[in-house]
């Protein structure tokens, strides 16, 4: 039996899976949020171990798989095992003004990702510039922490697929490089081991992936979106269009060859939905938007660009804010509802777009149970959707990961586009047009 551990953005789930991928068991414990200032969010490394805890207690098992939240920046004090400060979570914007100062094209061209707050190494010199540099200190982000929490302290490691979401890390070598090092001022001494997905990571610890990662594996590779608190599209391949998308290492087991993967990043997928409910008060729960989606013939010409921690792939704009446009006195909170829900899908397709073309898109994450959400999502891009059987795919390809085995998670439903491609590009043309007033 396999622990998949997946410790995300507002909880951690834990998956009791055997070799046939049946989930035998789960817990789940939710993680609080912590946001000192606005742009700020912030996790208690230690309420994030905690509820690793909460989540595996009274699951037995053989093996331990981890896949996690991969930007978010912890250090803590190797001798005491004390964080230095709170985490520094990955939608954290408060290093935006140092990104701008950044030469974008080195960056890219030594890590395949682009200067911004979302990825690690200037949220690591932030706290190294407040906090001060001393020995004994250790960086990690969360693979780490829990590696190092599950091992007493014995085991410094990191995946190839987070370290490569650091910023610090040659895409071309899977390993810390020099000259970003001195960019950033962060001393080699402070970083971890890394390591191939499939390895060992301490006694019983086999198999680590950051979670976007970790569910393109449980996907056989190809491409897959996953639909969460962001969504985040991956294509498995060697290719690099230049723009818009990132480029970021695949899992691999131990003596495959490395591999890459294109991403786009939406920061707010799930989180519109949240906001919705949480914010504005428009629906009691996440799940009565597809009944309201439902409850109305078409989106009454309201768009919602959720741009509410910036944009991300294929934007890239920091400064970017939400916008709600098409309001009239018909106006209901069921075209709201729909309209945070489009938005998903729309997001999704401005990321595809920059990719090589795909014959069809494997679905997963919490927000693929929203059975109007994928029939919506194969309406616009004019490919199948296909959804994963378990919606917790991270999960499972975490113990794909500790099975040592390469093949596509059991599938689960099947969604062919059913509007004519005319109404979907009107529809997407729309789109297009309220973020063009949004990037104003």
């Amino acid at each position: 039996m396999i622990l998949a551990i997946d410790q995300g953005t507002t909880g951690t789930t834990c998956l009791l899976v055997d070799e046939e991928l049946t989930v035998h068991g789960r817990g789940y414990a939710e993680l609080p949020q912590h946001f000192p200032r606005p742009g700020w969010v912030e996790h208690d490394p230690e309420e994030i171990w905690q509820s690793v805890e909460r989540a595996r207690d009274g699951l037995a098992y053989d093996t331990i798989a981890i896949t996690n939240q991969r930007e978010t920046t912890l250090l803590w004090d190797r001798a005491t095992g004390e964080p230095v400060q709170n985490a520094i979570v990955w939608q954290d914007r408060r290093t935006a003004e140092r990104c701008t100062e950044l030469d974008a094209d080195f960056i890219r061209a030594k890590t395949g990702l682009v200067p911004d707050p979302y990825f690690s190494a200037t949220k690591l010199e932030w706290l190294l510039r407040e906090h001060g540099m001393r020995d004994g200190l250790a960086f990690g982000t969360v693979d780490s922490w829990l590696v190092w929490k599950l091992t007493g302290g014995s085991v410094h490691a990191i995946d190839e697929t987070n370290a490569s979401r650091t910023m610090l890390c040659s895409l071309e070598t899977l390993d810390w490089d020099d000259e970003l090092l001195e960019l950033f001022g962060i001393p080699r001494e402070l970083l971890p081991e890394i390591r191939p997905s499939g390895s060992e990571f301490g006694e019983g610890i086999r198999g680590i992936a950051g979670d976007q990662q970790a569910a393109l594996f449980a996907a056989g590779g190809g491409a897959k979106a996953t639909y969460g608190t962001g969504s985040f599209v991956l294509v498995e391949t060697d290719e690099d269009p230049g723009h818009g998308v990132l480029r970021t290492a695949a899992a691999r087991l131990p003596g495959e060859e490395p591999r890459r993967a294109l991403e786009g990043a939406v920061f707010v997928a799930g989180a519109a939905v949240q906001w919705l409910r949480d914010g504005l008060g428009i629906v009691d729960d996440a799940r009565m938007t597809e009944e309201l989606a439902l409850s109305v013939p078409d989106n009454g010409g309201v768009y919602f660009v959720p741009a509410l921690t910036g944009l991300g792939s294929p934007h890239w704009r920091a400064d970017a804010r939400g916008l709600v446009t098409g309001l009239t006195r018909g106006t209901t909170h069921a075209h709201f509802a729909r309209a945070a829900l489009e938005a998903t899908a729309y997001q999704v397709r401005d990321v595809l777009e920059t990719m090589p073309a795909v014959e069809r898109l494997r679905a997963d994450g919490g927000m693929t149970r929203n059975r109007w959400l994928m029939q919506f999502q194969a309406d616009i891009l004019g490919v199948p959707v296909e959804t994963a059987r378990e919606p917790e795919q991270t999960a499972i390809g975490a113990a794909l990961l500790a099975l040592g085995e390469r093949r596509a998670s059991p599938a689960g439903e099947y969604f062919e586009p059913r509007l004519s491609r005319d109404h979907a590009e009107t529809l997407y043309a729309g789109w297009q047009d309220a973020v063009a007033r949004t990037l104003r």
